[in-house]
């Protein structure tokens, strides 16, 4: 696993607790549906195409863990489709459920939840096929296929913020006029091999 390929998002899609239960779901990937602002500037967005999914499920090796750090433990996990982490792949996007482990970590997470402080989701991913767009004075990438997910996570803060350097490339290429597609795949396609 390239772990420099790794990118990360999160959506604003409520976390729930069944009644009762120490079931708990949510939608980690929300189809056609633009990303918020992206970027340190908030110059791009991101919209994931339903087909980029198709048979990721299948290849994946899923973690399910908060805020995606796995080092305080895994509440779930998903080997190619089958574990105590169900995914499940709809028309609205990526669904993920999971029964909480009766362990500190699976509690405190179900007492979060509760509590209303945990209520949003987020994943991490890595892509195999893109394609970047100008609109405007904005640019919107496409998500046309995932390579591999790694993650689904319950997570406090749904917002992600792109590194410093990203930003003075990405403002360089704008100075400069060089706003074709070709180009911008070609500079995000580095961008994604550095982080």
């Amino acid at each position: 696993m390239n772990e420099t390929n790794k990118e990360v998002r999160a959506i604003d899609s409520p976390v729930e607790v069944r009644p009762e239960s120490r079931t708990i779901e949510g939608y980690a990937i929300l189809f056609n549906s633009p990303s918020n602002p992206l970027g340190y500037s908030g110059d791009w967005k991101e919209i994931i195409e339903p087909a980029a999914l198709d048979g990721v499920i299948e290849r994946s090796d899923v973690l399910c863990t908060v805020n995606h750090w796995e080092n305080n433990g895994v509440l779930a996990r998903s080997k190619k489709g089958k574990g105590t982490l169900t995914l499940t792949i709809d028309e609205r996007g990526l669904k993920y459920s999971f029964e909480a482990p009766n362990t500190t970590l699976g509690n405190d997470v179900l007492e979060m939840i509760k509590r209303g402080d945990l209520s949003s989701s987020s994943f991490c991913f890595s892509v195999d096929v893109e394609e970047w767009k100008r609109e405007g004075e904005n640019y919107t990438r496409y998500i046309k296929k995932v390579k591999e997910l790694y993650d689904v996570s319950p997570v406090y803060r749904p917002a992600y913020e792109d590194t410093t350097v990203a930003v003075r490339s990405l403002d360089k290429i704008k100075k400069e006029g060089e706003d074709s597609e070709k180009e911008l795949r070609i500079y995000f396609s580095q961008l994604n091999k550095m982080y």
